[in-house]
C-alpha cells in the first residue's frame, strides 16, 4: 500500500487552512501530491476528471461558476464529488458556493478554505504533499550539517560514527539524525535526510547511552532535515591498501536516481576524524566553487619538472 496523507494532517500542518464543513470526515486520505484546478469540468466535460486529487478552486473557477444557474452549479458540483475525491480547497478566503457545500455534505467530503492566493496555496500544499508522499528509504548512518553542507557519515557498526558526530556538534555543527536516516527524493537532484520521529534530537554513545542533543547543546545544535550533499564512508585502516593521496578518486553513491559524491576515510588510532571530515567538506565545497588544490599541486609539479628539464 502506498503512502497517504490524511486531511487532518494537512490542516494541522498549515495554519492558514481552516475547515468549512466535514470535520467528521478529515480522515479521508490524499494519495497523490498533484492538485486539480477544475476548468473544463465546470463546463460539464468530465472525460478526464482527476477525481482522486484535491480540487483547488480560486477566483477564476468561482467567478465562472457564478455565471451558472443554481441548478447547473449543483449538477457540476455533484459530479465533482466522487468517492475518492479527498477534499475541496478554496483560496483567498472566498466563500464556497452553497451548491458545493450541499454536494460535499451528501458525499462526506470536507471543504476547506485558505486566505492564501491560489498560486501560493497550490505551491505550499503541493510541496507539503510531495514531501509526505515521497518514497523513503532508511540508511544506517549519521547526518550532520557541516558549514551548510549535509554530510552523511556511514560505515561499519562501532567504527565511531556517533562519537565523531558528537565532536562535530561540539565544534558548532548541527545534528540532523543519528543511527538511522530517512531519505527521500525531493526532486531530480536533491535527496533529503531526516530522523525517524522516535530518534529525533537523540544520539547514542557507547558507554554513555542515549543523550538529548537539544538538552545538552541547545536548539542551535540540531536541524530537522537537510539535503544530502556528501557521503563520508568510515572504513578500518588496511596497511596493505593503497589510499588516494591526491584526491583524484571521488566516488559516487546512488540514492533513488540521484548520485551523491562519496569519500572513503580510513580510521585508525590517532586520527582526528571530526577535523578530517570538516576539511573534506570544505574541500568539496571549494571544488564546487572552482578551487581545486589537486590541480594547483599538479600545475606546480609540472612547472617544477619543466624548469628542471630546461636546466639540463
Amino acid at each position: 500500500m502506498g503512502a497517504s496523507v490524511k486531511i487532518h494532517e494537512l490542516v494541522d500542518a498549515m495554519d492558514d487552512i481552516s475547515v468549512v464543513i466535514g470535520e467528521e470526515h478529515l480522515d479521508r486520505e490524499i494519495v497523490i501530491s498533484d492538485l486539480s484546478r477544475p476548468a473544463l469540468e465546470l463546463t460539464g466535460y468530465f472525460c478526464f476528471y482527476p477525481q482522486n486529487r484535491m480540487q483547488l478552486l480560486g477566483k477564476t473557477e468561482l467567478s465562472f461558476a457564478e455565471r451558472m444557474t443554481s441548478d447547473e452549479r449543483y449538477i457540476v458540483m455533484k459530479r465533482m464529488c466522487q468517492a475518492d475525491t479527498p477534499a475541496f480547497l478554496v483560496s483567498r478566503s472566498l466563500e464556497p458556493p452553497k451548491e458545493l457545500i450541499k454536494a460535499a455534505k451528501e458525499k462526506g467530503i470536507p471543504v476547506l478554505v485558505s486566505k492564501r492566493s491560489t498560486t501560493r496555496l497550490s505551491s505550499n500544499v503541493t510541496n507539503f504533499l510531495e514531501e509526505r508522499l515521497a518514497e523513503r528509504i532508511s540508511q544506517h548512518g549519521v547526518l550532520v550539517d557541516i558549514y551548510g553542507m549535509g554530510v552523511l557519515i556511514i560505515g561499519d557498526s562501532g567504527i565511531g560514527k556517533s562519537e565523531t558526530a558528537l565532536e562535530l556538534i561540539q565544534r558548532g555543527h548541527r545534528l540532523v539524525a543519528d543511527d538511522r536516516v530517512e531519505l527521500y527524493m525531493m526532486d531530480e537532484r536533491r535527496i533529503i535526510g531526516e530522523p525517524p520521529e522516535i530518534l529525533r534530537h537523540l544520539i547514542e554513545i557507547r558507554g554513555i547511552g542515549v543523550i538529548d542533543v537539544v538538552n545538552l547543546f541547545g536548539v542551535g545544535s540540531i536541524r530537522s532535515k537537510k539535503t544530502v550533499d556528501l557521503v563520508i564512508n568510515l572504513e578500518h585502516w588496511d596497511k596493505n591498501r593503497q589510499y588516494d593521496r591526491l584526491g583524484h578518486n571521488l566516488d559516487k553513491m546512488r540514492f533513488f536516481n540521484v548520485e551523491i559524491p562519496k569519500l572513503s576515510i580510513p580510521v585508525k588510532v590517532g586520527r582526528n576524524l571530526s577535523i578530517i571530515i570538516e576539511i573534506a567538506t570544505m574541500n568539496i565545497r571549494a571544488k564546487e566553487m572552482g578551487y581545486d588544490a589537486t590541480k594547483t599541486f599538479e600545475k606546480n609539479l609540472n612547472n617544477l619538472i619543466r624548469e628542471n628539464t630546461q636546466g639540463d
